[in-house]
């Protein structure tokens, strides 16, 4: 009888564990969910933001948590949104960790883009650190994951890093968002979102503008 019983109670506890897991994952937010799913986390980020940035690019596509776009739809810097306090400073960046492949990510992560200081969600009014550079995955390394993060800043900061322009690739790989956020105490994202995409026949262009042969 009491092997029965303890039996049953392992049984409960089991069940009853298995049952809070699935609450949990049901609670979590899509967009931390997604994160986790791309492994985001840990690859760029060690927390998950809970809300969802809004990316909208000129070519008429929008990203959508792992959406696969081409190099050609987002060569053009996009519009993006998400819920701010007007009264706070923030920072974006979208940053490549699968550099030059996501088997390979040697030169883990490549800055797209880094935009600081920007007051409420008016990206436009902030100061940029790195000029815009649309996707360019090198041909035969497949899908590569771009992501956006927004973080709150805890007032506006006076940036040390050097500004680079869209038309050179120096000091963009090798970036680490996470160290960045940490150096200015920035904590976690507060919104995220992610496309992915693969060489298509506009990455060339890409790179004859940043100067690398590929």
């Amino acid at each position: 009888m009491g092997r029965l019983f303890r039996f049953a109670i392992i049984l409960l506890i089991a069940f009853s564990t298995e049952v809070n897991f699935s609450v949990l994952a049901r609670k979590m937010p899509p967009v931390s969910r997604a994160f986790e799913a791309y492994y985001i986390v840990p690859d760029v980020v060690s927390n998950a933001p809970g809300c969802e940035v809004k990316v909208y690019y000129p070519s008429g596509v929008e990203v959508n948590l792992g959406n696969e776009l081409t190099p050609t739809l987002v060569k053009d810097e996009p519009s993006v949104y998400w819920n701010a306090n007007p009264g706070k400073y923030y920072l974006l960046v979208m940053t490549d960790p699968d550099v030059p492949s996501r088997k390979e990510p040697k030169l883990r992560e490549f800055n797209h883009w880094l935009v600081g200081n920007i007051p409420g969600s008016n990206v436009t009014a902030g100061e940029t650190l790195s000029e815009y550079i649309g996707s360019a995955p090198p041909p035969g390394t497949g899908l590569h994951r771009y992501v956006f993060l927004v973080y709150q800043q805890p007032e506006k900061l006076p940036f040390d890093e050097h500004r680079l322009t869209n038309r050179s690739a120096d000091n963009r790989p090798g970036f680490s968002i996470a160290k960045f956020a940490a150096k200015y105490n920035l904590g976690d994202p507060v919104s995220g979102n992610f496309y992915q995409a693969q060489y298509d026949d506009y990455v060339p262009v890409i790179f004859e503008k940043l100067g690398v042969k590929m």
